[in-house]
């Protein structure tokens, strides 16, 4: 059964970033699984207790262990925003190239903060220029969007 076809024309070039960023926090997923799994055993976390195990990973995960978990969480924070401003100019059939730009701008940018977070995290502001970088470009989205929109 074929979908109905929108009033509209669906931007498919927009889904690319979306869909390329969905992709690249389960690669976050596999890194994360990758360093985690293995500190358990080396670092004696006992699982049976979750609170004790969360204060023993605090005290005893190294920093390439808790980085990656934390940017792990990071790209389910603010690029779920991403997800729907981009959604939704693929929808209202934006087809910029300035809108695409900006959409796989964002993509690098996040998969800049999670390398640097991942692999440096020092200083931490350089991390910072990163997220702010990528919010900018975000807010630009969003812009874009409630122009077309509204």
């Amino acid at each position: 059964m074929a979908l109905p076809t929108p009033p509209y024309p669906i931007n498919t070039l927009l889904l690319r970033p979306v869909l390329s960023l969905a992709a690249w926090t389960f690669a976050m997923e596999i890194w994360l699984y990758a360093t985690r799994i293995p500190a358990f055993s080396k670092y004696k976390i006992n699982l049976r207790n979750p609170s004790r195990a969360k204060a023993e990973m605090e005290a005893k995960f190294p920093p390439h262990v808790t980085n990656v978990a934390a940017n792990f969480a990071h790209l389910h924070e603010q690029p779920t925003v991403f997800y729907a401003v981009v959604l939704a100019l693929a929808v209202a059939g934006d087809a910029s190239l300035g809108t695409q730009y900006a959409a796989w701008g964002y993509v690098g940018l996040r998969v800049a903060h999670s390398f640097y977070q991942s692999l440096v995290n020092d200083p931490v502001i350089r991390r910072f220029y990163l997220f702010a970088t990528s919010s900018l470009v975000l807010a630009g989205l969003t812009a874009r969007a409630a122009l077309l929109v509204f």
